[in-house]
């Protein structure tokens, strides 16, 4: 982390009341559990049975069949 990263982290640290190492350790718990709710979505999104297609679909794919 580069001297202005630091200063950076250093004022949001003391603005939220808590010392540098306290506030890097909880921004690192709370991007670990970002990911962890969006690999779950992912997951979840992934497991979904594929809707069957629409009226207007069925439509297109009748339409690109040939004669």
């Amino acid at each position: 982390m580069t001297e202005a990263q630091r200063a950076y982290e250093a004022k949001r640290a003391a603005k939220a009341g808590m010392s540098l190492d306290k506030w890097l350790a909880d921004k690192e718990k709370r991007a670990a559990a970002e990911a962890r709710e969006e690999a779950a979505a992912a997951k979840a999104a992934a497991s979904a049975p594929a809707k069957k297609p629409g009226f207007f679909g069925r439509l297109l794919e009748k339409a690109q069949k040939p004669l």
